[in-house]
């Protein structure tokens, strides 16, 4: 099987690249073998026991994000998909540093309210795109096997940077979301309509309770680690199932 792993920006993906996952046993299979340019960027492959493994960070945004994912479908041929990054807190009870894997996302800037259709849909389409199930499952068990608490709900993405508070309830009151990130819907539309599973995992980078003294970059570096020795246990256990 061969499964793509995305961040949106570089550092999102370093830890596999400069081997700095906190669990090392694991890290011993982890193995990047190429480096390819295509479409204007960098793809990593490798292999991860009896998995293939094709690495990449798309850049910010949707159109970026759509365009990676495509790739490594199409040109890549990867079977499954697992992006992981950071989100900013809509909902109250999620703190920086907490984990929430989507289960289902939506387009919050998507708006042709005035031609009479709701926020984030357009024709043919959905407002909601949803994850795929057993790699949520797959996440809830390491999340259980490692004592680590990981949240579930709705993550609304978009071209911009809402810092905006009035928008935040917002978008929180039109789609019920739980984070905010710039990347994540785009990749779930299009493995959608190619038949790809995918998952979305986000660490909280910001909330309303957030310390005036909070360094992003330090966080970014931690949370990234975090995140990707998260996806790295979950491509263990979806190693073990390919052997069954």
């Amino acid at each position: 099987m061969r499964i793509g792993i995305m961040g949106a920006m570089v550092e999102e993906i370093e830890p596999f690249l400069k081997k700095e996952i906190d669990d090392e046993k694991l890290l011993e299979d982890f193995k990047i073998k190429e480096e390819i340019e295509y479409a204007k960027n960098r793809y990593y492959i490798g292999e991860y026991k009896n998995l293939e493994i094709v690495l990449c960070y798309s850049k910010i945004g949707k159109v970026f994000a759509s365009l990676s994912a495509s790739t490594l479908i199409e040109h890549f041929k990867c079977e499954k998909i697992l992006f992981s990054g950071v989100a900013g807190a809509i909902n109250p009870e999620l703190k920086i540093g907490d984990l929430i894997v989507a289960k289902k996302l939506c387009q919050h800037d998507l708006d042709i309210t005035a031609f009479g259709h709701p926020p984030g849909y357009v024709p043919e389409g959905a407002v909601f795109v949803e994850a795929d199930n057993d790699l949520i499952k797959i996440a809830k068990e390491v999340a259980k096997e490692k004592s680590i608490k990981l949240k579930e709900g709705i993550i609304a993405t978009g071209d911009q940077f809402v810092a905006d508070q009035r928008r935040k309830d917002q978008i929180a009151k039109i789609f019920g979301a739980d984070a905010l990130e710039m990347e994540g819907a785009a990749v779930g539309v299009v493995c959608d309509a190619c038949n790809i599973p995918f998952f979305i995992l986000r660490a909280i980078s910001d909330s309303a309770d957030m310390d005036a003294a909070f360094d992003f970059d330090e966080f970014l570096k931690d949370s990234s680690k975090r995140s990707s020795s998260f996806i790295l246990n979950m491509l263990e256990k979806i190693s073990e199932n390919e052997k069954i």
